[in-house]
């Protein structure tokens, strides 16, 4: 059955401008269509959210910011965004149309790629996520599906911004984690929390998996994978595939590393190691792209982002083309000349010709054996101007690339070197110098005055991650509004840094367990409430609270009664001898003295001084004690328990 023709999307002219010609792929996020832009006659790639997003307002809005800046990221690696919008309950997404097949598609025909190869598709995978982190932006879901390769022999990823997109949906408010679990790094396991390093992880088990044919993890559950993931450490790739060379190793266990500061700042600096081993390892380990045999099989599904299955794919490199194996390599070797039958005789013109090259080659190979190689000097760390002065001075040709921030590199100073220290140039080589541009810091929000899910929104919105929610009473502010932040509104803070924030719980039902009856119902009274006394008989000590309603600390308003259940009032003395205490007459007694109105630590002092047990309780904060019990002055054995309120 033709499933494109019963899709009622197809053949829509969607927002007055995409015509949808066909339907490509379906995701498990989206559709994707190959449509046609009629304004401006060209064909798009029209991916289309499924309408359980599309019916979220949260995602729609994140899903339009998200779009804004994909959109601004311009890398001849990345499926570019040309526009986003609505039409009725459909959102979608326009975007560049790539034809040909995903990497996953690549590793279902092959299994396994060498090395080179490997690297040949992670060196623009790596580029273009570099352009992406030194933008700010995050991808939060690398994986085959999301890299294409295309009939021209381009790398391209796709799908930028759209984990972050899909992080407002109700569907992540249940504990669900945004990605893809076998390439999750251990903070998006335990946090959810995301930043440059953790695609940094997934881009080194997406290399694991390209040159061994396998994931680093199996399971039998999703959350066993995560839980390898977060105390396992991911094994070189040679104990697979024991002919890996050590350098593939080298790579993929730096970028794997459990804490996300033992692995590369970012893609640009795995780039760099990447682009380092690919010039290291031998040529013969890149094969013809599509085996052996010559021979290509059945293409693998479809592309989920406009890619179409290609027939002869052309092979694909670290920008743009693999490097082909020569052709004629195991030709066999012509056949000696047979000796003609006449003698030899000498022709002097060859033999001096022959003499005059060999000597020229000689000369020749003497000049260039004269070549003055210059080790490359360590300059991360140092002054930028200084170390271009250094540079120059050992004969290099000095240029300097985009700086990136950094948390440990300051500003202005070297924060790495293309090739890396210790390499070994020609004099007159070119070397590049990225500057730091320090740590990045971002302001916080204001928040005050926003509901609680307003405010996790702009916090989300500037990179930041919402810390500890504290609800706390007050009288001025509306439930559930944010009174303020912690760090405060303006102040700069690390990237990814958590912000607590303080929110209004309106009025709280005080507790006031323990209180005399008299001094309980007087402290409601003042906070407004109407309050009921209910007395019991009961063991505890005569007029003291021994239950309320509401419970304390609920949240309430004014006209909520307070009930207490309070134990029958008395003679203390009565009490406590006719009590199950085994007092005798000559039970020693102490006055207990008024401490009301001192501060909590000098009323602990006295009070323990005069052999009492001192219990604190909280009502409305501070230092200072509001309310005591046993009432000041009366007597009490030693060693009883007196109750502050502060």
């Amino acid at each position: 059955m033709d499933t494109t023709t019963a899709d009622p999307l197809v053949g829509r002219l969607l927002d007055g401008r995409y015509r949808i010609e066909s339907r490509i792929a379906r995701g498990g996020m989206a559709t994707v269509y190959l449509a046609l832009d009629v304004r401006l006659d060209r064909t798009v790639a029209l991916k289309v959210m499924h309408r359980s997003l599309a019916e979220d307002p949260a995602f729609v809005r994140r899903f339009i910011g998200e779009a804004k800046s994909v959109a601004s990221l311009s890398h001849p690696n990345v499926v570019h965004v040309f526009d986003q919008g609505t039409d009725g309950d459909v959102v979608y997404l326009s975007m560049e149309y790539v034809p040909g097949r995903t990497l996953r598609d690549i590793l279902r025909e092959r299994g396994r790629l060498p090395a080179r190869e490997a690297l040949e598709i992670m060196i623009p995978v790596l580029a273009a996520l570099g352009a992406a982190h030194q933008a700010g932006m995050v991808h939060r879901d690398v994986k085959p599906e999301n890299v294409l390769l295309t009939d021209d022999g381009r790398v391209k990823v796709v799908d930028f911004g759209l984990a972050r997109a899909i992080e407002a949906t109700n569907q992540t408010r249940t504990g669900v984690m945004i990605g893809t679990i076998g390439y999750m790094s251990p903070e998006q396991v335990t946090t959810g929390g995301a930043d440059v390093r953790s695609d940094v992880y997934a881009a080194g088990i997406m290399l694991f998996e390209l040159v061994t044919g396998q994931q680093p993890y199996d399971g039998e559950t999703p959350m066993s994978v995560a839980y390898r993931h977060v105390h396992d450490s991911v094994p070189p790739p040679s104990r697979l595939v024991p002919e890996t060379p050590p350098l593939i190793d080298t790579l993929v266990l730096h970028a794997t590393a459990r804490d996300p500061q033992d692995r590369p700042a970012d893609a640009t600096a795995m780039l760099v190691s990447a682009v380092d081993a690919h010039r290291m390892l031998p040529r013969h380990t890149s094969p013809p792209y599509a085996g052996g045999s010559g021979a290509h099989a059945a293409p693998g599904p479809q592309a989920a982002s406009g890619a179409h299955p290609a027939t002869a794919p052309g092979p694909h490199a670290a920008g743009h083309t693999l490097i082909q194996p020569r052709a004629g390599l195991h030709a066999s070797p012509p056949e000696p000349p047979r000796p003609r039958g006449k003698g030899f005789k000498p022709n002097w013109f060859l033999i001096v010709l022959s003499v005059v090259m060999v000597a020229a080659v000689a000369l020749t190979g003497a000049y260039f054996s004269q070549a003055r190689y210059v080790k490359v000097p360590d300059l991360v760390g140092k002054n930028l101007d200084v170390a271009i002065g250094n540079a120059r001075g050992l004969g290099f040709v000095v240029t300097t690339a985009q700086g990136r921030n950094d948390e440990k590199v300051g500003k202005g100073l070297v924060l790495a070197t293309d090739p890396v220290a210790g390499a070994e140039l020609e004099e007159g080589s070119t070397l590049t110098l990225v500057p730091s541009l320090g740590p990045k810091r971002v302001t916080v929000p204001k928040t005050q005055g926003m509901g609680e899910a307003d405010a996790r929104a702009a916090i989300a919105a500037a990179g930041l991650q919402v810390g500890a929610v504290r609800r706390v009473e007050n009288l001025e502010v509306p439930r559930s509004t944010v009174i303020r932040s912690s760090p405060e509104v303006g102040e700069q803070v690390k990237e990814g840094s958590k912000v607590g924030l303080f929110v209004s719980a309106g009025l709280i039902m005080p507790d006031v367990s323990g209180m005399p009856k008299d001094e309980a119902v007087a402290y409601l009274g003042e906070r407004g409430f109407p309050v009921q006394v209910n007395e019991v008989a009961d063991d505890a000590e005569p007029c003291t609270v021994i239950a309320q309603s509401p419970k304390a600390k609920s949240e309430v308003d004014k006209t909520t009664p307070a009930q207490l259940t309070v134990s029958r009032c008395g003679d203390f003395l009565d009490w406590f001898r006719n009590g199950d205490n085994e007092a005798r007459d000559d039970t020693e007694f102490r006055i207990v003295p008024q401490v009301i109105g001192k501060t909590v630590r000098d009323a602990q002092s006295e009070l323990v001084a005069q052999g009492f047990k001192v219990r604190v309780r909280n009502l409305l904060g501070g230092d200072v004690v509001r309310f005591q019990r046993p009432a000041p002055l009366s007597e009490r054995p030693p060693g009883s328990q007196v109750l502050l309120w502060r």
